[in-house]
């Protein structure tokens, strides 16, 4: 895997303070089902920084994904990201303790083991479930690849040719010994291989992340007709297939083409559902509402909008849907992808 320099936009806290919105619908539970914690050169997002973004809204859970976080520094390469998932379950213990609100932070945990080790990779999953005291629910592998380099979504770019690789399907059927769900981030250009992938392990639950990436930069944009013809023919594809499900967000990133963090203003809700609401309304038209789940994917998006905004373009861009569509695409969804108790009635 090659490392590249970390392609997010940067957090600018007080170009987001200048659009502040009151939460919309306080009171519907919510489960994020993406966000990520970190502390590296290119910014702090812990458990306090994630605490005041989730004020407002009623976050009952999250689901903490991979993203290199917090490696062991020695030991043995395989057993490097158990410190991520050590990471992780340090800061659900936080949460669960109260001391940080009613919401369960962490409590689902995707790690980052490595799939291309084949069976081998078993050792590493059972450290994982030890370390994280049950709250481990899957596994992420960088995969986003793209041939264009003005097409960068993450610091790590992977072989173009991994998801394809015997290693590392070996890697991904062995998630299923243990029920784990595998997470995958990659762009509308890799649908295709993805589809493959998930055809060849049924009995893998496949999460399909920030709405399957349709591309708007380099050799995609101007091109939104061409893009989201070729994307939604991919998506129809992999939904018709049981094992897969699609999570709703991730559009603050980037490599989606979309300008907003270049405005003199952050976007409102109102805007950013206008904009995203075809993406969303695609998806669960493919997939259906009870197989889709909004994410954050913070801090990662807070480049281009704030928490309590992003969440109200959601609950805007859902405002039509029946309430057991809506219970499902807030927290159901994720909550039985993930293996999570919901606290009360989630209608």
């Amino acid at each position: 895997m090659q490392i590249v320099h970390a392609p997010h936009l940067p957090v600018r806290d007080d170009w987001l303070a200048l659009r502040e919105e009151a939460a919309l619908q306080p009171d519907l539970p919510i489960v994020d089902a993406h966000h990520h914690l970190w502390d590296r050169q290119s910014g702090r997002y812990l458990a306090d920084e994630l605490r005041r973004d989730i004020e407002g809204h009623r976050i009952v859970s999250t689901v903490y994904v991979q993203c290199r976080s917090m490696l062991r520094a020695s030991g043995p390469e395989a057993m490097k990201p158990v410190g991520e998932t050590e990471f992780a379950n340090g800061v659900a213990a936080m949460f669960a303790s109260g001391a940080y609100g009613s919401t369960r932070a962490c409590e689902a945990i995707v790690g980052g083991a490595d799939l291309s080790l084949g069976g081998d990779v078993a050792p590493v999953i059972e450290a994982m479930l030890a370390a994280t005291g049950g709250r481990l629910r899957g596994m992420r592998n960088p995969l986003a690849w793209h041939a264009s380099e003005a097409v960068r979504s993450s610091p790590v770019v992977p072989p173009a040719d991994l998801m394809e690789q015997a290693s590392f399907r070996a890697g991904v059927r062995t998630l299923a010994r243990y029920g784990l769900v595998l997470d995958v981030w990659v762009y509308h250009t890799q649908l295709d291989q993805l589809y493959a992938l998930a055809a060849s392990a049924p009995e893998v639950t496949i999460v399909i992340d920030h709405f399957g990436g349709p591309v708007g930069v380099g050799p995609h944009a101007g091109q939104s007709a061409q893009t989201r013809a070729a994307w939604t023919a991919s998506l129809r594809r992999l939904a018709s297939l049981p094992n897969t499900r699609m999570k709703l967000g991730g559009a603050g990133m980037g490599v989606f083409g979309f300008d907003f963090a270049t405005h003199a203003l952050p976007p409102s809700s109102e805007t950013l559902a206008r904009a995203w609401a075809p993406l969303v309304e695609t998806c669960v038209e493919l997939f259906g509402a009870r197989r889709c789940m909004f994410e954050s994917n913070f801090p990662v998006d807070k480049g281009m909008v704030g928490y309590t905004v992003l969440w109200n373009a959601f609950k805007r861009i859902a405002s039509g849907v029946s309430p057991d569509e809506r219970a499902a695409l807030f927290s159901q969804t994720a909550a039985s992808t993930y293996g999570l108790d919901l606290p009360g009635d989630n209608t």
